[in-house]
């Protein structure tokens, strides 16, 4: 078996060799919790849930860790804007992501740490990086301390940049900075901040930068060296090269491979978390059945930027329904099979194993399907199950299994709304016997509703109906 994945820092699809054998560490970026999830977010989230399944499929141990940001300058400002406390703003939304995932069938990750748990950690990552020399706490006071770029000569390696070439660092003020490309580590408490997002370090209260909560915490679960850092490709810089400088500068060995999705862009742009609530994933799935929309974040290569459009989403969920077609049918047939005894095609084993390139998988997986489609006609029946059960592997590695139990109950709550449609139309049927005079006719529509449990009150206004009870 060889694996290969593509590495953002050498910018070459590598042959994967893992730290320890049998064994595959990945830790990605989560959310910052200022907001709920939009299609954008959770791109990333089902990227690295196949990843996950395929690793798995291919026999390894896999502990994934996917932090949550929940304090961070964005989180405080939302303090603001909502009268509430940020740190009931940062949960809210945190439950928002968990149910995001559920929503579109991602496993839940092995670990998911909160910055505010690990303040310790953090503390201690800075003062060995001040030791090195690496890092200084501002001079003015303020309680800010920063790394310094120019004491580390890599700095600028993950997204092949020259130091001189960068921007200034918009993360706090440069009045204390030696340079304006140093980032902030630790950010000093501020007058009309709450006290409450602030915590005691040698250089004064504070609260942690965003780049230094994540190295503090992939070192708590993952150690010093681990197998693959990942996130979205926006967050490639600032936020991974930091995370790489600051941590190889205190002396450990970080990631070995770094993999970064693209974006899912609206209108030629990278959705923000300001994006119209139409696109939350709690939205989304409201208009769209949750197993096409995750169909529709699979199927392109994840390094592929994807363009959002309705009626792109819409299309997918027609191809994706093609494919589950086949599965019900073939279940009726076969009166089911075991999926866990199907095995992939060789040619979507082959896909997958090259840096997880899904659409080549899912043209073999539909080359299984047309053929499974000519042996429902035939009437093959041993054929037909080794055939279905094949393909009910593959869509499980990707989290399409339609016959998956977790997918049964997944789709959007419409029964009230055909209940509705349903009485509206025996009310239409009820009025038009009583316009012909057909009395009989009405009565027995109305005691038909009551003993289906639906009440009728005729009013000046029209009928009125409510169930019983």
């Amino acid at each position: 078996m060889t694996l290969r994945l593509y590495d953002t820092a050498t910018r070459a699809v590598r042959e994967f060799v893992p730290v320890t054998p049998g064994q595959v560490g990945i830790y990605h970026c989560g959310l910052t919790v200022q907001g709920p999830p939009h299609l954008g977010h959770i791109r990333k989230e089902v990227t690295f849930d196949v990843l996950r399944r395929w690793f798995e499929f291919r026999g390894y141990c896999v502990t994934l860790v996917a932090n949550i940001t929940d304090i961070d300058d964005k989180v405080l400002a939302k303090e603001t804007e909502q009268d509430e406390p940020w740190w009931s703003i940062a949960y809210a939304n945190e439950r928002a992501l968990h149910a995001a995932y559920a929503a579109l069938g991602c496993l839940a990750p092995t670990y998911e740490p909160r910055a505010t748990g690990h303040i310790p950690e953090m503390v201690e990552l800075m003062a060995q990086l001040i030791e090195r020399g690496h890092a200084y706490p501002a001079d003015d006071g303020s309680g800010d301390v920063y790394f310094d770029v120019r004491s580390w000569p890599d700095y600028g390696a993950l997204s092949h940049q020259r130091l001189d070439d960068m921007e200034p660092a918009t993360d706090a003020a440069a009045r204390g900075k030696r340079d304006p490309r140093d980032f902030a580590l630790w950010k000093g408490h501020k007058e009309g901040e709450p006290v409450t997002a602030s915590w005691p370090t040698p250089w004064g209260r504070g609260r942690p930068g965003w780049h230094l909560e994540c190295s503090a915490m992939v070192g708590k679960y993952l150690g010093d060296e681990f197998d693959i850092h990942g996130g979205g490709l926006d967050l490639r810089f600032p936020h991974h090269e930091n995370e790489l400088a600051q941590s190889t500068a205190a002396g450990r060995p970080f990631a070995r491979y770094w993999m970064h999705n693209a974006m899912l862009n609206l209108d030629g742009e990278k959705m923000s978390k300001s994006v119209g609530s139409p696109l939350l994933v709690s939205e989304v799935v409201k208009r769209f059945r949750p197993i096409d929309v995750r169909y529709y974040l699979v199927a392109p290569h994840y390094r592929s930027v994807i363009e959002f459009t309705e009626a792109a989403l819409q299309e997918a969920a027609t191809a994706f329904q093609r494919i589950e077609g086949y599965v019900v049918r073939a279940t009726e047939v076969t009166a089911g099979v075991d999926p866990a005894t199907g095995e992939p095609d060789p040619d979507f084993t082959a896909a997958m194993d090259d840096d997880l390139a899904v659409p080549a998988a899912l043209a073999a997986l539909q080359g299984s399907v047309r053929e499974g489609n000519k042996l429902l006609v035939d009437g093959d029946s041993p054929a037909l199950a080794a055939n279905l059960a094949g393909v009910r592997r593959m869509l499980g590695l990707l989290g399409l299994d339609p016959l998956d139990p977790g997918w049964q109950d997944s789709g959007p709550d419409r029964s009230a709304e055909v209940v509705d449609g349903l009485v509206t139309a025996l009310l239409d049927q009820r009025h038009d016997a009583r316009a012909r005079r057909d009395f009989a006719a009405a009565d027995a529509i109305r005691d038909r509703l009551r003993e289906a449990g639906v009440e009728v009150e005729d009013t000046p206004q029209g009928p009125r109906w409510t169930v019983a009870g």
